[in-house]
């Protein structure tokens, strides 16, 4: 698999805790693909690409290293991305 929907990525990875919450975040504009803001939760994203997400508690920089099949643990959603933030939440 080299591409997944923006909305079931963010959902796989723990950002949010339901796919519908990914969806509606994405919807609502709070979500960012290499800079450029993306409406769309079916927006295929890549290996690479820079995912950035307004949440209530602050900014995540996550870049895209992996996709999952299913939602695995918080150990597994770990791999999928690498925190350009230095682990700071």
């Amino acid at each position: 698999m080299d591409r997944q929907r923006l909305d079931k990525w963010l959902w796989h990875a723990r950002v949010v805790k339901a796919r519908t919450s990914a969806a509606a975040l994405v919807e609502s504009g709070h979500v960012r693909i290499n800079g450029t803001r993306e409406k769309s939760p079916g927006h295929a994203i890549k290996l690479g690409d820079v995912v950035t997400v307004a949440l209530d508690h602050g900014v995540r920089v996550l870049k895209v290293t992996g996709f999952a099949e299913r939602r695995g643990d918080a150990a597994s959603a770990r791999v999928l991305y690498d925190d350009l933030q230095g682990g700071r939440e």
